[in-house]
Formats: C-alpha cells, sequence, structure tokens
C-alpha cells in the first residue's frame, strides 16, 4: 500500500528516485500513465493488470467510453527500475502533463501519483480548505 507524500527533483534524464518508502514495493516493472488531476499515475505489475482487465469491461460502443479508453491507454509507458532505485518518466509525458523537475510523489493505496510541484501545492491548498465537505460526500463507487 502506498501512503504518504515526498518532494523530488528529477535529475537531467527524468529520472526520478523512487521514494524509499516505496522501493521494497514495487519491483523492477511500473506503468506510468495519465492520472487525474493532473498528475501522472505510477501502477506496480500487478495493479496495472488489474486497471486493465477493469479498463476491458468498458463497452467499446459508447462515445465515453472509447475516450476514457484512447485518452488512458494512449498515455501508458512500461518503465523499468534502476539498481539505484530509479525510474525515467518519458519526457513525452512529462510535457504533456507539465511535470517540472520539482515534483511531489503522494502514495494512493494502489498506486502512486507524480506531480508537477507548485500544480499539487496549489491542488492541496484547494482540497484542504474543503476537507470536511469533502469527506461528507464521499462516493464508494460509481452507484453512489
Amino acid at each position: 500500500m502506498f501512503f504518504g507524500s515526498f518532494q523530488h527533483t528529477l535529475d537531467s534524464k527524468n529520472r526520478l528516485v523512487i521514494p524509499a518508502k516505496f522501493r521494497n514495493q514495487v519491483g523492477n516493472t511500473l506503468y506510468i500513465l495519465k492520472g487525474f488531476d493532473g498528475a501522472l499515475a505510477v501502477y506496480k505489475e500487478a495493479e496495472f493488470t488489474k486497471l486493465m482487465e477493469e479498463a476491458s469491461s468498458l463497452s467499446f460502443n459508447f462515445s465515453t467510453n472509447r475516450a476514457y479508453l484512447r485518452t488512458q491507454l494512449a498515455s501508458v509507458s512500461e518503465l523499468e527500475v534502476d539498481k539505484q532505485g530509479r525510474i525515467q518518466i518519458p519526457t513525452q509525458l512529462a510535457t504533456r502533463y507539465q511535470i517540472g523537475k520539482e515534483v511531489m510523489v503522494i502514495g494512493v493505496y494502489d498506486h502512486f501519483e507524480i506531480w508537477d510541484k507548485d500544480a499539487y501545492l496549489e491542488y492541496e491548498s484547494k482540497s484542504s480548505n474543503d476537507f470536511e465537505n469533502i469527506a461528507e460526500n464521499i462516493k464508494k463507487d460509481s452507484l453512489d
């Protein structure tokens, strides 16, 4: 399980040192893709497989499903974790989703997110100010 927040700096090759707290959980292969709210989502192989199984249950006959699947799957890259515990964020993804050199790595239960630091601090500020209201209106699943 991933949780916590960590500030990091990408090196000149867009490599990120995975937070030490996460390293023993990730294995050798990770998958990075477009997340929500401006973040990149990073999944372990087993969790990525579950995500793809859920995606495969969506009917391609519906335009919203097609748009979601196309956007999500087009953004996927497979990453290898090097011996120093680093991953290299594809330049195309970093550019497209405006991830700068200063980043926040946020644990989100079954995956972790990579945010541009300033974007995350802005998001966190807005969310923190409305935390109680958000908590009162949490949806357990899409049927709520």
